[in-house]
């Protein structure tokens, strides 16, 4: 049984996601509850739970004033929210979960087995950081993300990525210092993520970092040779956009 805590200011939302979690995940075993911050705080001291859902929006300061005051944190988040795009974009960065009201069954049960995988990782503390860094640096963009495996999240500054590889439902990271990671999440999601930053999908299988580009080749599509020596085959639908874009980071 997963030992988890409900913290959100509205009884009714309590009671709904309490009936979800006894009929469709049983194994999360909701010990207590709390109608605010302050009252959050305290009955995450008094129960130590595995689990923890937790409103973005309550009275008494909301959902990251609570985490600033407990860090370091020990354990796992699901965000229950009706945030704003940037925030979402945010938590996903950070690879930690969250639900938007009204809450979605499916996406209910999906949320609660990644943080059932992830309890037993020892990169809460560090996922929860980066986090709060982007929530409080609201206006900055975002400079580093978190790349989930089976095993494992490893964080990395968005200037140290070269390119990015789809392998069937896998991504695969290519960094400056030459090593190599792969993601669990498939190469549209980072697509989305990526879309206000450097990085362009040249391919159906590859984004690229702009900024790493060494040089052009014309042709249909033509490609690209990127800093690493790795050539990359441009879409020929996607030529225009890249060479566009390619014109304004030059």
């Amino acid at each position: 049984m997963i030992k988890s805590i409900i913290i959100d200011d509205e009884p009714k939302n309590i009671y709904i996601l309490k009936k979800m979690l006894a009929e469709f995940c049983p194994h999360v075993n909701v010990v207590a509850e709390a109608k605010d911050g302050l009252q959050g705080i305290e009955v995450i001291r008094q129960n130590d739970p595995a689990l923890v859902f937790l409103d973005t929006e309550m009275p008494y300061g909301n959902a990251f004033d609570l985490l600033d005051k407990l860090m370091p944190v020990s354990f796992e988040i699901i965000f229950i929210t009706a945030f704003n795009e940037y925030a979402l974009k945010a938590f996903r960065y950070s690879a930690l979960d969250y639900l938007l009201k009204p809450i979605n069954i499916k996406e209910l049960v999906s949320a609660v087995k990644k943080a059932t995988n992830h309890i037993n990782l020892s990169t809460t503390d560090h996922r929860i950081k980066n986090l709060l860094h982007n929530i409080h640096n609201e206006k900055e963009a975002l400079t580093k993300i978190a790349l989930s495996s089976k095993d494992e999240i490893i964080f990395v500054p968005l200037n140290e990525i070269i390119r990015c590889e789809a392998s069937g439902v896998y991504t695969f990271f290519y960094l400056k210092s030459g090593q190599k990671f792969i993601s669990s999440k498939n190469i549209g999601e980072y697509e989305d993520l990526f879309s206000r930053n450097t990085f362009f999908r040249v391919h159906h299988s590859h984004i690229i970092n702009l900024s790493e580009v060494k040089k052009y080749q014309k042709g249909r599509g033509g490609y690209v040779e990127m800093t690493d020596g790795t050539l990359i085959d441009v879409a020929v639908r996607r030529k225009d956009e890249f060479l566009s874009r390619l014109g304004h980071i030059q």
